[in-house]
């Protein structure tokens, strides 16, 4: 059994509010389209559906920010969209979810990225079932002026000279910004202005080098190692590995249904089990890392000691997974799972 008290956690929920969080990263739409099944194609044996819905959503990056915002935190985005009408419907969706977008760069040569799902569901029907998904990711990395540009946003957003350092998470999906120059511009500027820094990141994890600590799930730590991860003892050697490597602080790599587990330097590692998830299973995986990502960087930046921030982000990934789509928790949710709690961990 952890000592770590449900009161404790309840005061970082609350510490959480007005915490000054920076992502940056690849900007992400994700689109969700849901229909109803109406009739069988004639020219092919398909489902036809009827469009019921369609929505946007902040996806990559953004996820990570909206999930942020919606537990009170001071949030801003930096990273690059397209010009062109998602691109702009994003912004929208950012802006009216109280996040800065002043550190978003337009780049008329690419396109935004988007993620489209097509979900089979309806008016009367729970949505339940994804059918397909779409992407259109145009990969390379930013450059010349629009990275330039970016850098100049990313060093006004950090805001060097403020007296709350705040936090950053560098978010990942390998689509172009987090190359070289992003990542170490971006550590060296957070560290300078006194910042937290976690990376979550799809790509070569060793590249975070100096930040706080990276969030990786398991296949992205065997990407990085080279290897598989198949017992316990390769788990933890795995994890004491990324460690010594990336120069981190602690490393804490999410790992589906078994939970997830924290190394630091100065203690043996923690194992969390995945939590018990509401109504009963799994709806969405989609975004969970994301969510994982801000909820243990704020965790850190109101307090909490990375064990303390590791349980937090357990508690909200239950939340999240049981809702449809890339999706946010609450303080209210965080708080209402926190409050039921069970407080067990392995060592």
């Amino acid at each position: 059994m952890t000592d770590i008290a449900e009161g404790r956690l309840r005061q970082l929920v609350e510490g959480i509010r007005g915490q000054r969080l920076l992502v940056l990263g690849d900007i992400v739409a994700d689109e969700q389209v849901v229909g109803r099944a109406a009739t069988v194609a004639r020219e092919a044996p398909v489902l036809v559906l009827e469009e019921v819905e369609r929505t946007i959503l902040p996806g990559g990056a953004t996820n990570a920010a909206a999930n942020a915002a919606a537990l009170g935190a001071a949030v801003g985005v930096c990273g690059v969209l397209g010009d062109d009408a998602m691109g702009e419907l994003l912004r929208e969706r950012l802006h009216a979810a109280g996040i800065d977008v002043a550190g978003l760069v337009v780049d008329a040569a690419c396109p935004t990225t988007t993620k489209t799902r097509i979900w089979a569901g309806g008016v009367q029907q729970q949505v339940q079932q994804l059918l397909l998904r779409v992407d259109r990711v145009h990969r390379r990395p930013v450059e010349g002026a629009v990275l330039k540009t970016l850098l100049k946003r990313l060093r006004k957003s950090l805001r060097v000279d403020s007296a709350e350092p705040g936090a950053v998470v560098m978010s990942d999906y390998e689509i172009g910004v987090m190359h070289r120059a992003a990542v170490s511009e971006g550590i060296a500027l957070a560290r300078q202005a006194g910042a937290i820094v976690v990376a979550d990141a799809h790509g070569d994890l060793l590249r975070f080098k100096g930040a706080t600590a990276l969030t990786p799930n398991q296949p992205e730590a065997e990407a990085t190692l080279g290897r598989s991860i198949t017992t316990p003892g390769e788990l933890d050697r795995a994890g004491a590995e990324l460690l010594v490597g990336s120069e981190a602080e602690a490393v804490l790599i999410t790992r589906g249904r078994e939970g997830m587990s924290l190394y630091t330097h100065d203690g043996p590692p923690v194992h969390l089990p995945a939590m018990p998830v509401a109504g009963g299973g799994v709806a969405d995986p989609t975004g969970a890392g994301d969510t994982v990502a801000a909820v243990f960087t704020l965790g850190l930046a109101a307090g909490g000691s990375f064990r303390e921030a590791a349980v937090l982000a357990n508690l909200a990934a239950g939340v999240v997974v049981a809702k449809v789509g890339t999706a946010t928790v609450s303080s209210g949710e965080l708080l209402a799972v926190v409050d039921g709690w069970g407080g067990t961990t392995d060592h």
